[in-house]
């Protein structure tokens, strides 16, 4: 049997794609109850955290939950056991079960909500709609021994490190010789205390995403066989990725507004929406938001959209956006599940390669509207 992961390594790779550095500042993201320093058998992934989710969790053994949807959002000034947060609270410490959260950072991420909402309706040149961060770039360069370069290279780069454009594994190597001398108290890899050692090394230098520096940092010193890691840390002036929420993009086709109804009801596993605008209007560029988005429609607008897909759309701003001529479908804000498969997935491929993990989607519904 592997070794059991803990609750921070699991999320250190999650974190590796969707760092808390990218929520907004009014956002609560992170660990909400328990603790991440414990083992980790089973992990659920699920869009709310309901008082039935928990139920389910306790029902499935469950040791982790990650959720979309914070389930601290607004502060509170108690833990009262007879509301409902007092009593999923209580149930979660009772139980041992740890909850984290990623919600707009999530949002902001490359492959994050948005992106898979996107992808779903096979939109093409996606570009982000809400401009939230530029991600500033740093070069990374370490000396490794030259037996471990591989090893280095390919945890640092699954970490984040690397990435130029569409190509990942971007790094540059030189072949030189490092020395050293072990002090008195150290264990060193290679070498003896008070002696000096030279060791052919390799220097590898990558650029570097700020967002995924301390995941690339934390996958370094993991992998790295020396006590004492010797790396150093440059600024760049190259331009930086900007993030956001929200994509437009464009249909492999123009179709009617009726016709993308009926295709955001098929992906979005939806069984009705709401929607404002001429059926048979042909539409071809979309704006989509997911959650709630109803204050961009202005942006939506600018940049080009026929149609902005998002939720909790109300009955005043809707109407100006079709004064304005952009069609709008709201498909409501539950469209968000989209990204529980993500997720796990994405926890399946980082943390399942040499350790015993279970992965759960939650199959508790969330959804408080009723379609009849």
């Amino acid at each position: 049997m592997n070794a059991t992961l803990t609750g921070q390594e699991i999320i250190r790779a999650f974190e590796s794609w969707s760092p808390k550095s990218l929520a907004y500042d009014w956002d609560n993201v992170g660990l909400q109850v328990g603790t991440l320093n414990k083992p980790v058998e089973t992990v659920m992934v699920t869009l709310d955290v309901l008082e039935n989710v928990v139920d389910e969790a306790i029902e499935k053994n469950v040791d982790l939950i990650i959720a979309h949807h914070p389930l601290l959002f607004v502060k509170l000034k108690q833990i009262n056991f007879d509301t409902p947060k007092g009593r999923i609270v209580r149930k979660l410490i009772q139980h041992d079960i740890t909850v984290y959260a990623a919600h707009t950072n999530l949002d902001v991420a490359k492959g994050g909500v948005n992106d898979v909402m996107a992808e779903l309706l096979g939109l093409r040149h996606t570009k982000v709609l809400i401009p939230h961060t530029k991600d500033e770039l740093v070069k990374l360069v370490v000396f490794v021994p030259e037996g471990n370069a591989e090893s280095l290279r390919d945890a640092i780069s699954e970490a984040g490190a690397g990435y130029i454009g569409n190509y990942s594994h971007c790094t540059y190597e030189l072949s030189g010789r490092g020395t050293f001398m072990p002090r008195e108290g150290t264990d060193p890899h290679i070498g003896e205390q008070n002696k000096l050692e030279k060791v052919d090394e390799k220097r590898i230098e990558t650029i570097v995403p700020k967002s995924k520096l301390d995941s690339v940092l934390q996958a370094m010193h993991s992998t790295h066989p020396y006590e004492e890691v010797a790396y150093d840390l440059y600024p760049l002036i190259n331009e930086g990725e900007i993030l956001g929420v929200g994509r437009v993009g464009d249909l492999e086709e123009a179709m009617t507004l009726k016709e993308l109804n009926e295709l955001v009801k098929e992906k979005y596993q939806v069984p009705a929406l709401r929607f404002a605008g001429d059926p048979s209007k042909k539409v071809k560029r979309v704006a989509i938001l997911g959650g709630s988005g109803e204050d961009y429609i202005h942006q939506a607008k600018k940049s080009g959209a026929d149609v902005y897909i998002t939720g909790d759309m109300t009955f005043h701003i809707t109407q100006d956006a079709e004064a304005m001529g952009l069609a709008i479908i709201d498909p409501g804000h539950y469209t968000e599940k989209v990204i529980v498969p993500k997720i796990a997935s994405y926890i399946e491929e980082h943390c399942n390669t040499n350790h015993q993990l279970t992965v759960l989607q939650s199959d508790s519904h969330t959804e408080p509207f009723i379609f009849d």
